[in-house]
Order: structure tokens, then sequence, then C-alpha cells
């Protein structure tokens, strides 16, 4: 970057005051957007590793005093730390004296002592880096500071936004408070920490059991030994509730207008949106398509996985709250845009996910014995009967391959191979799941794609496999290449295709619903309204196939902008998609930071399993929960790693 006339970020000092803009050293560690809102530039910015000023025009006194006063607002709201709360108030008295034109050297030198006490005695980040920048500014803005002694001072005229975030919230598709619920985990507050959760996602139990866990990737305990068990410990105070048998308590706040909505699909997203929408006094029904709410989560997510029971004892919980919801019926199949129109239906949201499979596109699919992924799981899920022979193969390296492998090793499938394009390493699956179908003797041939089915008499007998050279292009674009002289045929009694996930809209000509170019639903990446005022739409049918944790975040963004609409508000971007964007720059989560904060080691608490006797015979759980001891001891590991930042434009 040659835009900026000072940084001290990343603990490295680059000083452009002075100089012509032409002769600005350049930063080329650092990436900051030129705005944060559209037509408000950014000018400065405070944050957890320094200053970063983009005009000399920023008034730096009154700059920090906007971040003194978010990291003290969030200080309080933590009282674990008692210096750390009453430090930042005892900076603030002086900053008002500053104002005022009371203050003293010896007050601007008390600044510097209190910052440092702040930092020795803080339990988390707010404390531990928070100060960070301050000292930075006493020193290279000491001029500015002194400057204000002996006089009143103005209000500064900048307009300023301030968060508190973390890396792990960050990474968090729907943005919980992750150091929260985990510190009161630590203190054995567990409906306390769950009532944190919910905050966000009416689903703890389901998503503590199926997450794709991008929090753990980016947590930086990571960076002393290993992650925090994130996504286990929202399981453990899920599951504690139901072992205490506890009706989940929720806090309404009603809208000033509050209206009837529809929402079309009972996966996470609509689901997730109900609960929002639901929240603020919205009257809300959920039409399903299948017989059974939960939508992938129930017919997608193999029940070891994910036991049936959980996921219907939080659908339960948002129909106590005031949703009403009906399976069996869909969208141009029972209910059209014209019927819920009629029925006094102020908006509705779309969340139908992505229920069909990608055929393969080579001669023999037709085969009897060939079996659609998605499909194979929805009749198992169901209890319909399916048809499997002793020798199966699967073709896909993703997850939805490993979940078809394991589920048939449980129905009694001797010898389950699966094929895939990818090599080990380049395979799409989650890695534990890879190490769990593994465990239970699934071979993995990596490195072959089909050419054909074969068969006699119109039933599967085998699969003739190409070697694949190569998975994607140099741009990282999926463009499998293959060397068709290099051939392999394997046996098969039944053949199962996994290899990808396709959205079933075809009520969308029917309704008038505009797809994208690529087919899905088209909405506003950030509201997630369509071109129809009163339509939104969310989860994977709208960006493609992602994760349950996704498209639960998809569902509250809808539902923030559905409440502006029916309280005649524009949907738009609030202050978190601006961070949100920002944080896209400016990274929270640094892999190769070295954690200077004395921390001893302590191994990663994880879930036992069943042995792998037990669970190739039966769909019970595979993985136990913690104990209250464990999940106290494992959220003890957690290094509170709160951020706060202030923006000036």
């Amino acid at each position: 970057m040659n835009d900026i006339v000072f940084s001290s970020w990343g603990g490295r000092t680059v000083d452009n005051r002075g100089k012509d803009p032409r002769d600005y050293e350049s930063i080329e560690h650092l990436s900051l957007p030129e705005y944060f809102k559209q037509d408000e530039k950014i000018q400065a910015l405070i944050g957890w590793d320094g200053i970063i000023l983009r005009s000399t025009d920023v008034d730096i006194v009154d700059l920090f005093k906007t971040y003194l006063e978010a990291n003290h607002a969030h200080a309080k709201t933590c009282d674990k730390c008692n210096y750390c709360k009453t430090g930042w108030a005892e900076q603030l008295e002086v900053f008002q004296d500053i104002y005022d034109g009371e203050a003293t050297e010896e007050d601007l030198e008390f600044l510097e002592s209190t910052a440092d006490a702040i930092m020795d005695a803080g339990k988390c980040t707010i404390g531990k880096s928070g100060p960070v920048p301050f000292l930075q500014a006493l020193k290279h803005f000491a001029d500015d500071f002194s400057r204000t002694l002996g006089s009143k001072k103005e209000e500064g005229s900048a307009t300023y936004y301030s968060t508190l975030t973390a890396p792990c919230m960050d990474a968090c598709p729907i943005h919980l408070d992750i150091p929260k619920y985990v510190e009161l985990i630590k203190d054995a507050k567990f409906s306390e920490s769950l009532d944190v959760i919910r905050e966000r996602l009416p689903l703890p139990g389901c998503l503590g059991r199926a997450c794709i866990r991008p929090c753990e990737d980016h947590c930086r305990r990571a960076n002393v030994d290993e992650p925090i068990s994130i996504m286990s410990l929202k399981r453990f105070v899920a599951d504690h509730e139901l072992s205490e048998r506890r009706e989940p308590s929720y806090e309404m706040t009603p809208s000033e207008n509050r209206g009837k909505v529809a929402v079309i699909g009972a996966g996470p997203a609509g689901i997730t949106c109900a609960y929002h929408l639901v929240l603020k006094g919205h009257e809300v029904t959920i039409f399903e398509k299948l017989p059974v709410a939960g939508g992938m989560m129930a017919v997608g997510i193999p029940k070891y996985i994910l036991p049936p029971d959980i996921l219907a004892g939080e659908i339960m919980a948002i129909e106590k709250m005031g949703v009403t919801v009906k399976t069996g019926l869909s969208l141009g199949e029972g209910v059209s845009l014209d019927s819920l129109k009629a029925d006094g239906f102020n908006a509705l949201f779309m969340g139908t996910g992505l229920h069909g499979s990608r055929p393969l596109g080579v001669e023999g699919e037709e085969l009897e014995g060939v079996i659609l992924g998605l499909r194979f799981l929805r009749d198992i899920a169901l209890d319909r009967e399916v048809k499997l022979g002793k020798k199966l193969l699967v073709v896909g390296g993703g997850n939805v391959a490993i979940d078809v492998a394991r589920t048939a090793i449980r129905l009694g499938c001797d010898d389950v191979t699966m094929v895939c394009l990818e090599s080990r390493e380049e395979m799409p699956a989650w890695k534990h799941e890879i190490e769990g179908a593994l465990e239970e003797k699934i071979k993995i041939i990596n490195g072959f794609g089909p050419k054909s089915i074969i068969g006699e008499r119109r039933k599967v007998t085998g699969v003739e496999f190409k070697r694949c050279t190569r998975v994607f292009d140099e741009n990282g674009r999926f463009n499998p290449q293959y060397d068709d002289s290099s051939l392999q045929t394997l046996e098969a009694e039944s053949v199962i295709l996994a290899i990808g996930q396709s959205a079933e809209l075809e009520f969308a000509e029917s309704q008038n619903i505009s797809l994208s170019p690529g087919g899905a639903l088209q909405a506003d990446p950030v509201t997630f309204q369509t071109e129809l005022e009163w339509v939104f739409a969310g989860g994977d049918a709208v960006y493609g196939p992602e994760s349950v944790v996704e498209a639960a975040a998809s569902g509250r963004k809808a539902a923030i902008s559905m409440d502006r609409f029916l309280n005649k508000m524009p949907p738009g971007p609030d202050d978190e998609d601006h961070f949100d964007e920002l944080f896209r720059s400016l990274k929270l989560y640094n892999p190769d930071e070295v954690v200077k904060q004395k921390v001893e080691t302590a191994e990663r608490q994880r879930l036992e399993k069943l042995s792998l006797e037990n669970r190739l015979t039966t769909f019970d759980e595979l993985e136990q929960g913690f104990s209250g001891p464990t999940a106290v001891a494992e959220a003890g590991r957690c290094l509170r790693c709160y951020r706060v930042v202030t923006v000036a434009v």
C-alpha cells in the first residue's frame, strides 16, 4: 500500500508524515480497503495490532478517546479482571480533563503507566493488546497530545465505528460470541452459555455435532498447542440442558410493525430465519416439502452423526415459540406466491437447499443398482427400503460420499470402496471424516474417475475407471484431465454416485422467480432480497453447496432484512457487514503469530467414540459428549482473544 501516512501495524513502523505523497514508503504487509461504507473513506484505524492513518487531518486525540470508550464498554460487560475495567475508566477521566482544559504533563505520564498496568493485569486480549496502539500513539504522536494541554479541546467532527471481535468469532459464519460462551462454561454457568449461543443460533445441539468448525481453524490456542474444542463445547451445553430437562427461554424483542411471513424449506436457513423473525414478533409459517422438518440435517446427515431426536427437539422448541411447521407442502405444489399473498403473507423466505444429486454423464448410469448419493441418504433417513449388494463402489471424494460409504457399512455391506478424482490431500471431505472412514475399513482409491458403468442384463456389475492426471487447472478451477490409456475395472454389486449436489428449482419458472446464470436462486448477497421485493432467499440454493452453519447465518441475515422490509425500511448492509468486508483484508488470525502470553500447554480434550466393533452394526451416535468436568477443563484452555477495532471515516 502506498497511501498510508503512518502505520505501526504488525510491529512495523512506517512514518510518511511530512513527505510528498509520491515519496511515501510502501507498506507490503498491510491491506486496508479504501472505503468502510459506500462514500465513507477509511481515514484511520486502531486495533489490536497498531495504528493506521491515511490522512493527516485525523484528530488523533479524539480518535483514541473513541477507541478507549469502546474498550471500556466491553471491559465493563466482562467483569473478569478489575483493573482492566477501572484502568480504562481512569484513562477516560484523563481524556475528560484534556477536553476540559485541565490536563497536565503528569496526566499524560499517568496515561502511559495506566496502559502498562492494564496490560500486566489483563486476562484477555482486551487488556493484553488493547493498550498497545495507545502506547504507540503516546510515543509517535506525543506533540499532538502535548498541544492539548492548557486549553479546552473541541470534540472532533469525524464519524467513528467500533466493534468487538475475535479470530474465532470472525471465522464463524454466524459470528457467535465464542470467547463469552466458552468462558461461561469454564465458570460452570452452562445455561448462561447456551443463552449466548441462542442469541444468534437456534440449533446448538445440531451445530454442536455437524459443523465445519472454521472457528477452530482460527483459534489462537493452536499457536500454543492445539485449538479449543469449540464445537464440542457447544454440544455440551445443549446436551446439559436436555439432561436437566430445562425448557429453553428466549428474550422476545417485538418490532413496531409485525407481519405474516412464509418460509419455504425447514432446513438450517429456513429454521434460523423463522427463529429470528418470531423473536421480532412476526407470525411465521414454515412449509416443508419432505415429510419431516430439518432439510439436509434430517435426510442428508447420517443418524450416527446427528441423532433425529436432537434435531426434532430443537425444531419443537421453535414451534413452542409460535412458529408453525407444515410438512408435505412445497412451492409450486400446494403453495404458490399467489396463494400466499391471498392468505395474507407479507414476506417470503426461500431456503430450499440442494437436495438433488449431479449425474455423471457416462454410459451405464441407468443400470439397476446405480443409486444417487443424496437419494440413498434420504431413503435411509426416512426408513425406506434400499437394496444394496455386499460389494459397493462409491464414486466421489466429498463429505456426501463419506457419509454414503459409512452408512453402507452400517447396513451390512462387506466391501465398500470409494473412488475419487482427487489425491488424498485434495479430497474435499473433512480430514476427520476421511480418517473415520479408513478406521471403518472403507478403502479409498485416489486419482481415478469413471469412464463407464458396466453391467449384464441391465444390472450393474462394475465400473471402468480412467486415471485422473490433474483435477484443477493453474487457476485453481475444477478442470480434470485424464489418461485414457491407464484404465482399471472394479467389480461391484451396487454403485452409489456422490459427485455433487444440485438444486431442485422446478417451481421457479411457474412462480416467475429469477435464477442466476448458474441456475441458483438469485438474491442480493448481503440482504438476500430477490427481484421480487417481498421475496427473500438464502442457503445453498443461492450460493451453492456450503455448510449447515453458513446456511444458518444466511437465514439470520435474511431475517434482519425481512424485519426491515416489514417495518417499511429498505434492507441494506449493517455495520457487521461492513466490518466483515474490512476483516477480509485485515486478517484477524495469523497462523504464524508467536503468542506472548504466558500459557501452560494443556492437551485438547477429545470426545470418546463408540468402539469400532460396536459402531459398524448400529446407527447409535458415534461420538459421546463431554462430562461436566471435562467441558470445564477444556473451556479453561481458551485465551479469550477479543479485539476492539475503531475506524474513523
